[in-house]
């Protein structure tokens, strides 16, 4: 099953058990990839879909950490509580070792050797990592290594 047939099949399920929190986020997301398909104007596959859900996650977070600043406790609880909804769709996180391990094969790979092969090194892990790491942490494991 398809990762959009997935979340439709949740929203079902959310409409039937009447899990108004759940179908709310479930409804967001399903707006945000219509969106993204208008804009493409073609059909999502699964990679680009889990693109749309980590940008999601990630503007939940950011929204909770401005509420908790602000002093909005319980607003910051619901945003981190819906991105955790949304988190459940995104695969199983790589461990720093196998992140570590992927970005030496992929320098070896590519022979890479200075900050200037940056981007041919990123490209390359993107996609075997896409939904899996946080790319701004990847971005700075990359360039540590290659500046070492």
């Amino acid at each position: 099953m398809s990762l959009k047939n997935q979340i439709k099949s949740d929203m079902k399920d959310a409409m039937r058990s009447s899990d108004k929190e759940r179908l709310s986020v479930i409804r967001m997301l399903l707006a945000s990839v219509q969106k993204r398909e208008i804009e493409e104007r073609r059909e999502l596959d699964d990679a680009e879909l889990l693109a749309v859900i980590e940008k999601q996650v990630k503007q939940h977070k950011d929204s909770a950490k401005q509420f908790s600043d602000a002093g909005r406790a319980e607003r910051a609880e619901a945003e981190l509580a819906e991105a955790a909804m949304l988190t459940a769709y995104l695969p199983e996180p790589l461990s720093d070792a196998e992140l570590d391990a992927m970005i030496d094969a992929v320098i070896n790979e590519t022979g890479a050797a200075s900050m200037k092969d940056m981007g041919k090194v990123m490209a390359a892990i993107k996609a075997q990592a896409q939904g899996r790491a946080d790319m701004g942490a990847l971005s700075g494991k990359i360039k540590a290594r290659l500046a070492g």
